[in-house]
């Protein structure tokens, strides 16, 4: 950190939170540090080619030594820990794993910044998230979910995160650290990874209306999640981090639609009416433990930190599908 600039350390860099978290930090003037795991990452080059300004730093967080190294070469104002095995799917297949990256690491990281001496210089973002929840104990009907909520994980992935939203906020009562932790529901985008379900859709709508593929096999279509726009919440997070007080958010668009509705406006923005011949369903692709819905009360973000959203349910499937019709026009696959 130098000439007075802050500098920030984002884990998970190489994710769709980190690349808009990268560029909004850069337009804010930050100096931005990213950790990257492995030195074959393979999406090590993405970032140093898409976001040149981004500092890589080679860290894990189930490796606190070099937590410890990364904290001390940043000097950070900030720490965004956007790192986790993050697909709730994929945490059924890899329990310890998901626990030990998505649970542990964040308290490899809260010691990281304790030990080293930052405990009041530096703020922390823990990414938390509304699959804490776990569709549950649902008494706000038509309200949906706030900071005061009961949590009932329904996935090892919930349960990870639980286990890091609470040794966050107990480290902020134990040590007096500024942690704040976002509640966010579902925020997606055309940076989202295509093992992801409304990235999944788009991706091959954009293929079917170009003739590269005929169907798309999905698991269970009728659960309902509140979709918002990725670039939204980055900024909601950057606000968290600049409030006087360190803090608890949800972030969420206080809205659900289900698989169905997103194959159908999907489905739409390439003139097809119908997208019930082009989808078949696997149970392969099911949960041994789905989520019904997931309703956000962002309210408190929005009262407190002037919280907008500028991308609303239509305009993120139309960003998304008309993304991936130009990705999909460019490539020969």
């Amino acid at each position: 950190m130098t000439n007075g600039t802050k500098s920030a350390l984002v884990t998970g860099i190489t994710g769709q939170d980190g690349g808009h978290l990268a560029q909004l930090l850069h337009e804010q003037g930050y100096t931005v540090y990213g950790l990257v795991r492995g030195q074959r990452n393979p999406k090590k080059a993405e970032v140093e080619r898409e976001y040149p300004y981004v500092e890589l730093i080679e860290g894990d967080l189930t490796d606190a030594t070099s937590l410890f190294r990364a904290v001390e070469v940043a000097n950070p104002s900030e720490i965004y820990n956007l790192a986790a095995v993050s697909h709730v799917g994929y945490s059924f297949d890899n329990p310890s794993l998901t626990a030990d990256v998505t649970g542990k690491g964040v308290l490899n990281l809260l010691e990281a910044v304790r030990l080293t001496g930052r405990s009041e210089s530096t703020r922390v973002y823990q990414a938390s998230t509304s699959e804490m929840f776990g569709g549950l104990d649902y008494n706000r009907p038509g309200r949906g979910y706030n900071e005061q909520s009961l949590f009932h994980p329904r996935s090892p992935y919930g349960v990870a995160k639980l286990y890091g939203h609470w040794i966050a906020r107990n480290y902020r009562e134990s040590y007096g650290m500024f942690v704040s932790c976002g509640i966010l529901f579902n925020h997606e985008g055309e940076r989202r990874g295509l093992e992801f379900v409304t990235r999944k859709v788009t991706n091959a709508v954009a293929r079917i209306s170009l003739g590269k593929q005929d169907h798309i096999v999905l698991g269970d279509l009728w659960p309902k999640r509140d979709w918002g726009y990725a670039g939204d919440y980055v900024r909601g997070m950057w606000q968290m981090m600049q409030h006087s007080e360190p803090d608890d958010f949800v972030l969420a668009t206080g809205q659900t639609h289900s698989i169905e509705d997103f194959l159908t406006l999907a489905f739409a923005e390439v003139g097809i009416g119908d997208w019930r011949p082009y989808v078949q369903q696997d149970p392969r692709f099911m949960r041994p433990a789905e989520v019904d819905i997931l309703l956000g009360d962002p309210t408190k973000a929005e009262t407190v930190l002037g919280w907008e959203r500028y991308v609303d349910f239509p305009g993120l499937v139309n960003l998304m599908v008309m993304h991936d019709l130009e990705f999909e026009r460019s490539t020969s696959r």
